[in-house]
């Protein structure tokens, strides 16, 4: 549209001059005169695939007719593209040939035409305004683009390369992590399976021996959980996207957790010493595999909560399923005798409280009547 625009005032511009300003011969009809100025309009309206046409047309239009617009709006394009040395150079030398041109014509024909170019006065400023003056803005314009394209490259120089530097420094953060990891939590949790081990064949009874049992081989899957999450962190970042998580850790994975390996944990909670009963609400469906695992990890650390701060005392699993929503509430008793505290970090109902958030879930929790703690989500399904 703004080419449309500028051949439809080059041609408007070169009828007005050629017609109205400068005396023209009586042979030269007004339908010459505007077939002349539409090829000035044609060749300007290209000029964004070349402005060469633009500039033959207006050197034959200036030379004769003093038909300065085409001329004009060409040496702006010449300094857009033109070489600043040799290119420009030749450009000028051509438009002092096209001056003495029309200077000569000017002689001949007498009239306007001979006052506008054959006057050294007038022909000086003609050719400042109509070519000098275009081209310097054209240079000038060119000059500004370079400049901002040259900044703009910079910045996003300077954006990737503090992006590398960031993810540098997320992966060296994220191999300290597996070092430490693996340093001391696999160690020690080596250690507890060794141990386990060693008290199954040592036991002087069953029951003794079925709980260092259930431990070595809690403490093998702890291992094996490790073991993944260390390959993940040990994996570049990029390696992660839209990729395998078995072939990103180098290693096989066990699928991740849903409800139907919920009986499974309740098994190794009662196990402990904690009474646990599972009610289930609604009529049973699939669901999606994110809200499945999520509900789990629910269950999972309120359990592992129960078992931390409240001892022996009994606990509530229900899961009820809604039309739209997966409901999950573990409710524990107060404790039924003094027990002392487990250590722990405090982080781990807020990473819960985020992951439930993250799919657009509520999750609450707050002590209740009587001593005990109701952990309840819900999530939508």
């Amino acid at each position: 549209m703004r080419f449309v625009l500028l051949g439809s005032g080059v041609f408007a511009a070169s009828l007005l001059v050629v017609h109205g300003q400068v005396g023209v011969p009586s042979s030269l009809p007004l339908p010459v005169l505007a077939a002349i100025a539409a090829a000035a309009g044609v060749a300007a309206w290209q000029v964004r695939r070349s402005w060469w046409p633009l500039a033959v047309v207006g050197a034959v239009g200036y030379a004769g007719l003093v038909m300065w617009p085409p001329l004009m709006v060409a040496s702006y394009y010449a300094g857009l593209t033109l070489d600043r040395s040799r290119g420009v150079a030749a450009y000028l030398g051509g438009c002092l040939a096209v001056c003495g041109i029309s200077a000569l014509v000017g002689e001949w024909r007498d009239g306007a035409h001979r006052l506008a170019t054959a006057s050294p006065a007038n022909a000086v400023a003609m050719a400042l305004a109509v070519i000098g003056l275009p081209l310097a803005l054209g240079l000038w314009v060119r000059a500004r683009r370079e400049v901002l394209e040259a900044a703009r490259e910079r910045a996003e120089r300077l954006e990737r390369e503090q992006v590398m530097r960031a993810e540098q420094a997320r992966a060296q953060e994220r191999a300290r992590i597996a070092r430490e990891m693996h340093d001391v939590v696999a160690h020690r949790v080596s250690l507890i399976v060794l141990h386990a081990g060693a008290m199954e064949m040592r036991a002087a009874d069953d029951g003794t021996a079925r709980s260092a049992a259930m431990i070595a081989g809690i403490g093998r899957e702890a291992l094996a959980n490790l073991r993944d999450v260390l390959g993940v962190l040990r994996s570049p970042p990029r390696d992660l996207v839209g990729a395998d998580p078995a072939a990103a850790t180098g290693s096989a994975l066990r699928p991740p957790p849903t409800l139907d390996d919920l009986d499974r944990l309740l098994d190794q909670t009662r196990a402990l010493g904690i009474a646990v009963t599972r009610h289930d609400e609604g009529e049973t469906r699939p669901v999606e595999a994110t809200v499945e695992r999520t509900a789990y990890r629910v269950v999972q650390e309120a359990l592992t909560n129960v078992h931390k701060h409240a001892g022996n005392a009994g606990a509530d699993v229900r899961i009820r399923f809604g039309t739209d929503v997966l409901e999950v509430e573990v409710r524990n008793e107060a404790p039924r005798s003094p027990h002392e505290e487990l250590p722990g970090a405090g982080w781990g109902l807020i990473g819960l409280r985020e992951r439930v958030e993250l799919l657009g879930g509520t999750l609450r929790t707050n002590p209740e009547d009587g001593g005990g703690f109701l952990v309840s989500a819900r999530i939508p399904a």
